[in-house]
């Protein structure tokens, strides 16, 4: 779409907001930048906007007056459908983009794209390892920190771009189309938003929903709700299944990772092989592998860059061993299902440190899973009662509430044994008492590291 001239407003002043406002400034559409935070500045949000890009910003209400001429509404991720402002736009007849939709609108060459509950960011940054390995032009972008805005008009003909899609950015795709689609899992997270398990399981499989013949779509077999719509989707489906062999698709012959064609097995890499730990690795494995074999890697420069691959950063990263107690950073695990995938990655008997910021998850779940492996439940944050509650229902009274994260580090550093393991790995996102769930994992090392 012709964006020059165009009268275009963006709504949000975080990262997203102003990645789209700096790519349309690049493609000469005429700018309002929107925030409802009376609390901001004019002055504090230019500051942010690259020099050399003209634009109007408001703050507060949108008018009517904002409205008249506008064209296309570019709503940032962390806004909701039903905020008043997307309503606005919506009555005023407005096209509505996320800034995922936008880029994909600048942008060139193929694309992947990648969902999911868990394991995006590892599969996606191994995928986009893997595609580097063999394509000059690569870049990976998304959920993953990267605004796709920020590479769009760099992209050409030949570029391949791989992005870690959120629920929240899937709610405002447009005619986004990957030539191959992940989705990885799905289980309960962000119901606060998406107020039911329907609406989060359809937006998730909403990736798909613009793909052609000729387009592939990666699924986990192991998800029932993703084996059936595997079995309704009209374009080619490969699953992948750490649990169980499949006649067409990825799975285990042993220790070894190999894909059925139907018509031949083609081995991929043993997984002692893998510097990844858990079950769930070796499923973000199967899906990059499947990933970039369809798009056209060869087998041997696959196997290599998973052979190369280390954990990404705050999801089960091995932080330091100090008096033989290893210590994991598991930041990353901002659901109940995420935190039980790093749990069951643990060896060791492991000191569990939990809580965080309240979506709405039930814990019971993340509890059983600590089958007589979790030594001590080390609470902080707006869910620690909840869980600790949990927690006592089920018969684990072994729990210790904190107010900080300095202080747990500092209580498993007491209670801890030569031969546990200590794992930061709260099963709730980090807002209540940190930026970001990055910013709680710099933490957590620098508190170990300090030890």
């Amino acid at each position: 779409m012709e964006l020059q001239g165009k009268k275009v407003i963006v709504a949000g002043s975080g990262v997203s907001g102003i990645g789209a406002v700096t790519l349309l400034g690049r493609l000469g559409a005429k700018i309002i930048l929107y925030d409802g935070n009376k609390a901001l500045t004019k002055e504090e949000i230019r500051a942010k906007v690259p020099q050399g890009i003209e634009l109007e910003i408001i703050i507060g209400d949108l008018t009517k007056e904002a409205l008249d001429g506008t064209e296309i509404f570019v709503v940032s991720p962390g806004i909701p459908r039903d905020t008043l402002c997307v309503k606005q736009a919506e009555e005023a007849g407005l096209t509505i983009w996320g800034e995922i939709e936008l880029a994909y609108q600048a942008s060139k060459g193929r694309l992947a794209a990648i969902t999911g509950t868990n394991g995006k960011t590892t599969t996606t940054t191994l995928a986009g390892e893997i595609l580097k390995s063999w394509y000059a032009s690569v870049f990976v972008v998304g959920n993953i920190g990267i605004p796709y805005t920020s590479i769009a008009l760099d992209t050409k003909e030949d570029s391949i771009t791989v992005a870690e899609i959120s629920s929240f950015q899937l709610e405002t795709v447009w005619e986004f189309a990957p030539e191959v689609s992940a989705i990885l899992n799905i289980t309960p997270d962000h119901l606060n938003r998406h107020k039911t398990m329907e609406n989060y399981i359809a937006i998730k499989e909403s990736i798909t929903k613009n793909q052609k013949l000729g387009n592939v779509c990666v699924l986990n077999y192991e998800d029932k709700e993703l084996r059936k719509f595997g079995e309704k989707l009209e374009i080619p489906v490969i699953f992948f299944s750490s649990q169980r062999e499949l006649e067409q698709g990825f799975c285990l012959e042993g220790e070894t990772i190999v894909y059925h064609t139907g018509k031949e097995t083609i081995p991929f890499v043993h997984v002692p092989e893998l510097q990844l730990v858990g079950s769930h690795n070796v499923e973000n494995v199967m899906a990059a592998a499947a990933i970039t074999y369809v798009m056209g890697v060869p087998l041997k420069y696959i196997c290599q860059a998973i052979k190369d691959f280390k954990a990404v950063e705050h999801r089960v990263e091995f932080v330091r061993n100090k008096n033989n107690v290893l210590y994991y950073n598991d930041s990353k695990g901002t659901n109940p299902d995420a935190s039980i995938q790093a749990i069951r990655a643990m060896v060791r008997p492991t000191l569990l440190i939990g809580g965080g910021y309240d979506k709405q998850s039930e814990f019971d779940t993340y509890i059983d899973a600590f089958q007589g492996k979790i030594k001590y439940l080390v609470l902080l944050g707006a869910t620690r009662d909840k869980i600790a509650k949990t927690a006592k229902d089920k018969g684990f009274h072994n729990i210790i509430l904190t107010d900080s994260l300095k202080e747990a580090v500092k209580v498993c550093y007491e209670k801890a044994e030569p031969g546990d393991a200590v794992l930061l790995s709260p099963a709730c996102a980090s807002w209540d008492m940190f930026q970001s769930y990055e910013e709680r994992g710099k933490l957590f090392k620098e508190y170990v590291n300090s030890l």
